[in-house]
């Protein structure tokens, strides 16, 4: 399939039918060549890091919208727009490219209508650029919700958080301590040539100068090192695992903090629960390929009635279903499929989780929560809501007026993310 055509697909997937990008992408990944892959995330990633941007334009430069079964040239046009904005393909074969997409999205009809709405951005496109950056959609590239959201909650950061929201996000690496010191496996990588950085907290991380195919990393298949963002990591340091305890990683799809809490204790009995079947598959996936054993549960957080019958847990990691507003700049998407009512309903069930977790903690242990949000309704005000229902809770390194740690996106190159840590009294 033609990639530009394939592209104009994945984002009438997410923008017009509510379907995310993890999903929309790969299955359009299945109709091009390997070798286009690359360039159909590209094309993606950026048209909908600036959408607001793109629709604006493509508004101007069109009598009427595409609407109906035209509605996915639309998005044709956008690709179009994307390439010729901030690509570095030349003009005549960004151009050439889109107008031929047509053909696979079965509109061979359209194709005068797309090359004039290209051609005439290319003849405007300095005036047509401008235009489309003298609203705030259009020069943030967020939706006035989220925008708003920001700058009440991040008065001095929100414009910080929205660059970052909208750069591509590094890719970091978890060493796998059972087989490398995080500096024995950065010398493998020097042997590459592939070249790394540290992490001034994480222990494990390492940041890729450039992202690579996960193929070209020493041991990769041997379960030497993992793919994950140093903000996740950071959950290790938080849960403070010990050998031999019994440890709850709930809400646990994909699986690289359970694997990570394995990886860096002996003996510990390590149960893994999420309400995804199907992304549970990943969990086992993960375990897999590092060689490493967890009691993997599908299951309703908030009901653990009905799926354990063990001990209190001595541990417990709750990283609870969230907006994902800290990790956009590897999910743009999340920008559009989330709504503003979504907030409240999210924090109304990392609530119930939060309770039902604490009563299968053991007098005496640790809970940690952690969300990969950075909406105070969600983090700080959801601990301090806890905190003051739940008399045998002690918050642990922070204070209660303003409790947990938040990191904003771009913080030491990293995504969103935000945890609290709290002991229950024995």
């Amino acid at each position: 399939m033609n990639v530009r055509a394939a592209a104009a697909n994945v984002l009438f997937q997410v923008v017009d039918k509510g379907q995310s990008l993890s999903n929309a992408l790969p299955a359009a990944q299945q109709q091009i060549r390997p070798r286009d892959h690359a360039l159909l995330q590209e094309i993606c990633y950026g048209a909908l890091r600036y959408l607001p941007r793109l629709e604006s334009i493509a508004n101007e430069l069109m009598d009427k919208p595409l609407k109906g079964k035209q509605r996915v040239f639309h998005h044709l046009i956008l690709v179009g727009i994307y390439q010729l904005s901030f690509m570095r393909i030349p003009a005549h074969a960004a151009v050439g490219e889109t107008v031929e997409g047509t053909k696979d999205l079965k509109g061979p009809r359209l194709r005068g209508l797309i090359n004039a709405v290209l051609r005439n951005y290319q003849r405007n496109q300095e005036q047509l650029d401008e235009q489309a950056v003298s609203h705030n959609a259009g020069k943030y590239g967020h939706p006035s919700w989220l925008l708003k959201l920001l700058q009440q909650a991040y008065p001095e950061q929100w414009q910080d958080i929205v660059e970052a929201n909208n750069s591509k996000a590094p890719m970091w690496l978890r060493v796998n301590h059972q087989h490398h010191s995080r500096d024995e496996y950065q010398a493998l990588l020097d042997k590459e040539g592939i070249e790394t950085s540290l992490h001034p907290q994480a222990a494990d991380a390492l940041k890729l100068a450039a992202p690579c195919d996960v193929t070209k990393l020493p041991g990769f298949e041997k379960g030497w090192v993992s793919v994950q963002d140093a903000a996740a990591q950071l959950s290790l340091d938080y849960l403070t695992p010990q050998d031999g305890e019994l440890i709850l990683d709930c809400c646990a799809a994909p699986g690289g903090k359970t694997a990570h809490i394995l990886e860096r204790t002996k003996d510990a009995q390590v149960v893994a629960i999420d309400c995804d079947d199907s992304r549970l598959k990943r969990v086992h996936d993960n375990l897999k390929r590092l060689n490493l054993q967890a009691e993997v549960i599908c299951g309703d957080a908030r009901k653990p009635q009905d799926w354990w019958h063990g001990e209190q847990f001595d541990r417990i990691l709750l990283d609870a279903p969230c907006s994902a507003t800290g990790v956009i700049r590897r999910h743009p998407d999340i920008k559009w499929l989330r709504r503003a009512d979504d907030i409240d309903a999210l924090a109304e069930l990392q609530s119930e989780i939060i309770d039902a977790m604490w009563q299968q903690l053991k007098p005496g242990g640790t809970l940690v929560y952690a969300t990969c949000s950075i909406t105070p309704q969600e983090n700080k005000l959801q601990v301090k809501a806890f905190l003051e229902r739940t008399k045998d809770a002690q918050l642990q390194g922070s204070e209660s007026d303003n409790p947990g740690r938040q990191i904003l996106p771009g913080e030491d190159d990293m995504d969103g993310f935000y945890y609290a840590v709290m002991t229950k009294k024995a």
